[in-house]
């Protein structure tokens, strides 16, 4: 007997607004009794700026959560107290390492509740953290959407968030769409199930196009070295200060470190649907396709990335719940693969994992431009300095690029946050490694860049991406979405050897003859996201933390 098909009401998801829930965030706890939480969080941007916000805090009393009663006010408490948290961490010339009682004793409390880590999720910053400015207007209309609460006070930090906001209420219908679409399958209605797949093609390329809308509003200077420190989490920090990570201290005298990693896309329940009810597979980062899969599976293939499913750890415990169920019950996938004959609904379900790749394509691009380039810029200009540009005067460790500088040496002066994350250890907001990309291969000299999440930021995002397309069911849809970006399948001009003295070497070293024929150009990616460059020059690379220039190549 199959599983049940999840009905989205029984996990606090909306079927208009999905996981940003079926009630508005409030934007202040109503009870005076948390007035003193309310004032520093609204007062948050002056209090980092004067580096007072620690010294506030030590001087709260430890506050009850008894007085909280909706879950629209432990929502509140909790996006508060994360903010407060980060700000409390990242908000001094150095990490502070011990999380005061008076943040520590109710945020423990406040998450055991809601079902989440002690840490800024993907849920604090993003679905508990916006408001509509006109309440009769969508929510999925950018222009109608303004943040509770940011670290910097900035347009640019409040549009990073709103952009994820937009996307959530905007794929919100795929959720009704797509558990309809399981029960159309469990009936063998197929045209239902086309129909239906045509519609979640269209509204993923609707999501791509307001994901693209993030440049209008963010620019990646602001983002990179401002906004992007405050996401920082505890986990693999030890080059940023955190070398045990953090001690949450509840008055009991424990000195127990924990490690968590920080706000992360990874962690939007959405994006892992779409995935699951298609049937997309998440292999560990490195490692390749499985010789052989069984199509006809009633489920979905079960998702071996380690780093993904912890992400589902950092999720409200009932929206992990409901992606663990609809895994459980997911037959998309198999239903399309066993009618490969039935032409409108494998075009349509091929479609979709088109569109997902593009998705995943475009947020490859971002990544470039807003991370991989911004850190690249950093440590280029930090080594093009010559020893007298700069006097010997130390600042606070540079997160955003992982050195030390000294004082005019790293161009216009920073926020103080700026000064505090290292990117080359987590990029960003550093949760773990996944224990696969431990032991992967690395390239002498480069080091892997790391997503907010934690995980090695480029190959995680380009295997995800490769993955995507690895269901496809006609021939001409492997093709195009084969595990390889456009760029690598193309391939320069051909040219004769013998045009430049009649004889070559292959790569192996051997002689070949007079009439064999190389290509000019060739492109190739390696799974650690390396992009080699084949020419008569001989090989080069593109590495994302090193080399010069833009990363056109996505």
């Amino acid at each position: 007997m199959f599983p049940p098909i999840p009905r989205i009401e029984d996990y606090h998801i909306s079927k208009e607004y999905g996981f940003l829930g079926t009630e508005l965030p409030l934007d202040r706890l109503s009870d005076p009794y948390y007035a003193k939480w309310e004032s520093i969080v609204s007062n948050l941007q002056a209090l980092l700026l004067s580096k007072r916000l620690r010294g506030v805090v030590s001087k709260l009393p430890i506050l009850s959560t008894s007085y909280l009663r909706t879950s629209a006010e432990w929502r509140r408490a909790y996006v508060v107290l994360a903010f407060v948290t980060h700000g409390y961490i990242w908000g001094g010339e150095a990490p502070e390492e011990r999380i005061p009682p008076q943040i520590t004793v109710p945020l423990l409390e406040i998450t055991k509740h809601l079902e989440l880590p002690p840490v800024a999720t993907y849920a604090g910053v993003c679905l508990w953290n916006y408001k509509p400015i006109f309440e009769d207007e969508p929510a999925d209309n950018l222009e109608n959407l303004a943040t509770l609460n940011t670290f910097t006070g900035s347009l640019d930090e409040s549009w990073f968030y709103l952009v994820s906001v937009a996307i959530e209420a905007r794929g919100a219908p795929i959720l009704s769409l797509m558990l309809d679409a399981m029960a159309f399958a469990r009936a063998n209605n197929s045209k239902a199930v086309a129909a239906a797949l045509q519609v979640f093609a269209e509204r993923l390329d609707e999501l791509g196009s307001v994901l693209e809308r993030m440049y209008e509003n963010c620019d990646p200077h602001v983002f990179y070295h401002r906004i992007r420190p405050f996401l920082a989490g505890s986990k693999n920090m030890a080059d940023a200060g955190l070398p045990n990570g953090v001690i949450y201290d509840d008055g009991s005298n424990s000195n127990e470190y924990r490690q968590y990693g920080g706000g992360s896309n990874a962690q939007s329940s959405l994006i892992q649907f779409f995935d699951i009810v298609l049937g997309v597979s998440h292999r560990p980062t490195g490692s390749g396709p499985p010789s052989a899969h069984n199509a006809n599976s009633p489920t979905a293939p079960p998702s071996q990335n380690n780093f993904i499913h912890e992400m589902r750890s950092y999720m409200p415990g009932p929206h992990a719940r409901f992606l663990n169920d609809v895994s459980a019950a997911a037959n998309i996938r198999s239903f399309v693969s066993s009618r490969p004959n039935d032409k409108p609904l494998t075009l349509a379900y091929d479609a979709c994992l088109a569109m997902l790749r593009a998705l995943r394509d475009k947020h490859i691009r971002m990544v470039s431009r807003y991370i991989i380039v911004k850190s690249r810029e950093s440590r280029s200009h930090e080594r093009s300095l010559s020893p007298t540009a700069a006097p010997p005067v130390t600042q606070p460790l540079n997160l955003a690029s992982g050195t030390r500088t000294a004082t005019g040496a790293s161009g216009p002066p920073l926020s103080a946050p700026a000064q505090r994350v290292k990117d080359r250890t987590h990029s960003g907001s550093g949760s773990g490694i996944s224990g696969d990309e431990k032991d992967s291969p690395k390239r002498p000299g480069r080091s892997k860049m790391r997503g907010t999440g934690g995980t090695a930021l480029i190959p995680f995002l380009k295997q995800a991406r490769d993955e995507t397309g690895e269901p496809a069911i006609d021939v001409w849809a492997q093709r195009l979405l084969g595990d390889k970006p456009a760029y690598a399948r193309r391939r320069g001009p051909s040219i004769n050897v013998s045009d430049f003295g009649g004889t070559g070497v292959d790569v192996a070293g051997s002689r070949v003859g007079a009439k064999k024929e190389v290509q000019l150009s060739t492109y190739g990616e390696h799974a650690d996201g390396v992009v080699e460059i084949v020419g008569l020059a001989g090989t080069w690379g593109m590495d994302e933390s090193d080399s010069a220039g833009g990363l056109c190549h996505w």
